[in-house]
């Protein structure tokens, strides 16, 4: 049903390696997910083991760029492995998060999401509607001019959330209160 062939890192001697889950959402930058070398390594390095539920789970979320819920990525799942239990699921986003494969994305007090792209990004939540895109950042060098940090200080990590509405919910609230019209083209 999926027409796209499989990512160069899931393809072995021609064939891919499994069947690759269905894709949901919107793609809005650049992803990188760990390949299968680069995910045994980070298991292993955390002191955990490959198991076929943690690459099913992680499989689901790197194709996907809706930021789901554990209990999405349970209904998901579950459809390729039936006896999965949510539980387990939700072991296997807290493993796969402790070992920085996939990252939890908090957004208020909402169940936490999570996002398996690996490329340095921040998220753009929707204040109406609740959806959550990815947002190419600066680098980090130039991250620290933006921020104007004291001498000597250095940006390793960062967590930005940027709030506002999604195209849709600005074009509905555009429709609905046309004298916004002229805000939005300052």
């Amino acid at each position: 049903m999926n027409p796209r062939p499989a990512p160069a890192s899931q393809v072995r001697s021609g064939r891919s390696a499994r069947p690759e889950p269905k894709r949901t959402g919107r793609a809005a930058v650049p992803r990188h997910h760990a390949d299968e070398s680069e995910y045994g390594e980070s298991l292993a390095h955390g002191g955990f083991r490959f198991t076929q539920q943690r690459r099913i789970v992680f499989d689901t979320l790197a194709h996907t760029v809706d930021h789901p819920t554990a209990v999405q990525v349970f209904l998901r799942v579950k459809e390729q492995m039936p006896a999965i239990s949510l539980a387990t699921v939700y072991n296997c986003l807290e493993t796969l998060s402790k070992c920085g494969l996939v990252r939890q994305v908090n957004v208020d007090r909402e169940a936490t999401r999570y996002c398996a792209n690996q490329i340095d990004h921040g998220h753009f939540v929707c204040t109406d509607c609740g959806r959550v895109d990815d947002v190419m950042m600066p680098d980090r060098a130039e991250l620290s001019r933006l921020w104007k940090l004291p001498p000597h200080y250095e940006v390793r990590q960062s967590d930005v959330s940027l709030r506002g509405l999604c195209p849709d919910c600005a074009r509905k609230a555009l429709s609905k209160n046309p004298t916004t019209k002229s805000l939005s083209k300052r």
